[in-house]
């Protein structure tokens, strides 16, 4: 069996790639049915085991793929290798299919404890309680989508910043395992572009070139797949193994060994398999790709592959063969010892570099925080928020070292280039990224740097270009990882670049993401809390959406100012002569409508309409609050009823009526804009106080 030290440096020599504990069964993580990676068979019978076992039970998932894994013996070897220190007396086998996540917990020294189990997180998820090795992937055709960037980038950015002479504490390789799917989608031209032109040579990635795919027969992959990735990679500026036979294990292990003495080109080794391999039937099929194999085909794969053993029945030889716990333990301890003479030698920076990998912020940054923001409220500037985003950077970044940025070639219109900034190359170091024009991978790569830790990063474009992200974003949420998504240009206020340009729909369907902290700050004060609470956030991600155009500062009182953090607060309460009143409409407003409902508190006022104004930034850190805080900024009576709503924002209408009911109005746009000035659109659509306040008095 070849051990291949290298690979388990890199799990003991950078603790950030896997967590450590005694609960729970360890993670297996497999590529989707495609398998991402036949040409590992360690050992026959752990081959053969695998095999058999996975496919015993057909249909075991109801996925759209099923959770055998073409010859999967071969792959979960290699993968075991990276893992096998730990106690495998259960092992939980994870798949991942374009349809939906499959967790098959197969205990193998209990059948009766077998059982259909789903899996809450992704793979890359920290499970608390579970060791988990995140260095594989996520999603179905993610995985260059994330790995073939992030974790090599963030280490060659922390080994720049935290190694000393004699001291490599950081210094690892990433490994990729991918398929033609991955291959297909265009997220990997994004990536793996980008891959080539930083030269991120300790990144191999092994591509199991099967020529199958979900609708094909045999070959038909060709109707629809004729890249020559070879020579496409080697014109991304890789290094190109090819022609290697995936299934002989020497020849992989000499193409990886011959990958690891790279110093200038990420790697590719193209693999050759056979898809099923070990099926009579559907091996190098579609069949075998898409669907549970069934009984009669996993009878026969079992008599072809000479296994005898009942269903789920595990040799003692193949336990043994797995168990290198002794192995582990010892570079466990070698790797400890590695690092307690680095603290030694360098205690500040030991302290620092847990401190990062740990996700806490630093001791002082809830007091330096308090200043920015007092400083922040003094200034009182009427500016665009996506200045006050950068000012808010600038004045936030110098106490935030793990602050990572970088724009998708709109750093001058984001404007989140700030004087520290320093741009990442293929040489190491740096804190920001020229993207290109790759917001898809973009944003992908900053959930990787989250998942790989050390770094809290934050990636921008214009608003309207979040749809070409959409996937990462989601799993940004569903990982719950503290990713910063930065969006300008935040409506139709963006004037005369027009509807191509105007998002509309954009802040409600965030909204709709689940655990996607939307912010649309009106102001300097509040584009400040939205990114101290993006930061300090560590259960998921925030999308911020600031304007071009300049919004004025609103003043607020001490408690106004703290409400802020509450995603909703009473910007401007009712009042007739300056005196409290019985409140008769309520405007919701967002972004840089706040100011118009500003103005048409005032025109109602001169009425004797009492109006109050809620800002409401951001909607689901407000719907977070406590019941009772929520009826003080929007009330009703004991029989449900209360002071009519009007929520103000220029995007479609849908997502307010939960705030204002089928009584309530809602002055959106529910159409796309056009191109003219911003104050010249925001009259044609009907954005004025005027408008405004009509509309507040045909509720009343």
């Amino acid at each position: 069996m070849s051990e291949f030290k290298d690979f388990y440096e890199t799990i003991e020599g950078c603790k950030t790639h896997i967590l450590r504990g005694g609960q729970g069964a360890p993670l297996l993580f497999l590529h989707g049915a495609n398998g991402a990676g036949r040409w590992m068979p360690f050992m026959e019978d752990l081959a053969k085991d695998f095999d058999v076992i996975v496919p015993e039970h057909p249909g075991y998932g109801k996925s759209d793929t099923p959770p055998w894994l073409d010859n999967v013996g071969d792959l979960a070897n290699f993968y075991l290798s990276f893992m096998k220190h730990f106690d495998l007396k259960d092992v939980t086998v994870v798949g991942t299919s374009m349809g939906g996540w499959i967790a098959c917990e197969i205990a193998v020294r209990d059948p009766a404890r077998i059982k259909r189990q789903i899996l809450v997180a992704p793979a890359g998820l920290r499970i608390k309680g579970t060791p988990v090795a995140d260095l594989f992937l996520w999603n179905a055709e993610t995985t260059v989508r994330n790995l073939f960037h992030s974790k090599e980038m963030a280490e060659r950015m922390l080994a720049t910043e935290f190694n000393r002479d004699g001291h490599a504490i950081v210094d690892h390789r990433t490994y990729v395992f991918l398929g033609d799917g991955c291959l297909m989608e265009g997220i990997s031209h994004e990536v793996c572009s980008l891959a080539g032109t930083l030269g991120l040579s300790k990144l191999i990635a092994l591509y199991d070139d099967n020529g199958i795919s979900i609708d094909s027969e045999k070959y038909n992959i060709k109707q629809w797949f004729t890249d020559n990735t070879p020579q496409r990679f080697e014109a991304y500026g890789w290094r190109v193994m090819g022609d290697v036979d995936g299934h002989n294990v020497d020849a992989v292990d000499a193409a990886i060994k011959q990958a690891q003495s790279e110093s200038a080109k990420p790697v590719l080794i193209c693999c050759k398999t056979i898809i099923g391999k070990g099926a009579p039937k559907k091996a190098n099929t579609g069949g075998a790709h898409g669907a549970p194999l069934g009984a009669e085909e996993i009878t026969a794969t079992r008599a072809a592959l000479g296994w005898k053993y009942p269903p789920f029945q595990i040799p003692e030889a193949v336990y043994a063969g797995w168990d290198a716990r002794g192995r582990g333990a010892k570079l466990e301890s070698a790797w400890n010892d590695k690092f307690a003479a680095y603290a030694k030698k360098h205690p500040e920076l030991a302290a620092e570099l847990k401190r990062r990998l740990s996700g806490e912020l630093p001791r002082d940054w809830k007091n330096h925080a308090a200043k920015v923001l007092a400083q922040v409220n003094d200034q009182a500037e009427t500016i665009a928020t996506r200045k006050a985003s950068q000012n808010a950077i600038e004045a936030l970044a110098p106490a935030l070292p793990e602050l990572v940025g970088g724009s998708a070639d709109l750093a001058g219109s984001n404007l989140t280039w700030w004087s520290g900034s320093k741009a990442v190359g293929n040489t190491g170091g740096g804190n920001y990224v020229f993207f290109g024009v790759r917001e898809f991978g973009m944003s992908a790569i900053a959930n990787g740097m989250a998942l790989y830790g050390g770094f809290i990063p934050y990636v921008a474009t214009f608003l309207t270009f979040s749809d070409y992200a959409r996937n990462a974003l989601r799993m940004a949420a569903l990982m719950k990882q503290r990713v910063v998504f930065v969006y300008t240009h935040d409506s139709i206020g963006l004037g005369e670049d027009g509807p191509t340009h105007q998002p509309v729909e954009h802040a409600a369907t965030l909204r709709m993401l689940p655990n996607m902290d939307v912010w649309r700050p009106c102001d300097s004060y509040e584009s400040t809390v939205a990114w101290m609470a993006a930061i300090e956030r560590c259960d998921g991600p925030a999308s911020l959406l600031f304007s071009r155009q300049n919004l004025p500062f609103q003043k607020r009182s001490a408690q106004q100012m703290a409400d802020v953090t509450r995603g909703g607060y009473i910007l401007s309460e009712a009042s007739a002569g300056g005196a409290p009143t019985t409140v008769r409409a309520v405007i919701i407003a967002t972004g840089s409508e706040v100011a118009l409902a500003m103005e048409a508190q005032k025109i109602l006022a001169a009425e004797n309409i009492a109006v109050r104004v809620v800002s409401m930034p951001s909607t689901s850190v407000f719907d977070r609050q406590d019941a009772a805080y929520r009826a003080s900024v929007l009330p009703r009576n004991e029989n449900g009823r209360g002071p009519p709503r009007i929520a103000v924002e220029a995007g479609v209408t849908d997502f307010w009526r939960k705030y204002v009911g089928l009584d309530g109005m809602v002055v959106g746009i529910d159409r796309y804009g056009e191109s003219a000035p911003a104050g010249a659109l925001f009259e044609y659509f009907g954005f004025t106080a005027a408008s405004i306040a009509a509309t507040v008095k045909s509720t009343l």
